[in-house]
């Protein structure tokens, strides 16, 4: 599966679970029903994934963890807050950087309708 066609499941499989669900929850319970949706579809899904900061050319584990990581090629950002601010962005746009990722989702859940709550980044290396 192609890049594009992992972000049309991703923002598909999002509506889904957000009609399901509505905005008011936790961001770890549409994570887990995104997971669950996605891996329903056929698709690779690993959560939490550890992300390390290269300084000088040396891997440093200082804690950051990719929420979502599809197919080994995009990474998801969930978020479930009033809204979204410039430093989400800034967060998504740094783990695409550090992972050598093209393709990003930002994800507000806390939102009446999800599309408006999804963000598409890309990282044009």
């Amino acid at each position: 599966m192609d890049i594009e066609e992992v972000g049309k499941q991703i923002v598909d499989a999002t509506i889904k679970v957000h009609r399901a669900l509505g905005p008011g929850l936790l961001e770890s319970s549409y994570q887990t029903c995104l997971e669950y949706e996605l891996h329903k579809r056929g698709l690779k899904v690993e959560c939490e994934i550890p992300q390390p900061v290269i300084y000088e050319g040396i891997q440093i584990d200082v804690g950051y963890r990719l929420d979502m990581f599809v197919e080994d090629l995009v990474i998801i950002e969930n978020k479930a807050v009033e809204q979204l601010l410039p430093i989400h962005e800034a967060q998504l746009l740094t783990y695409l950087k550090l992972s050598n990722r093209h393709l990003g989702f930002l994800i507000n859940w806390n939102v009446p309708l999800v599309k408006n709550g999804i963000k598409r980044m890309v990282n044009k290396l």
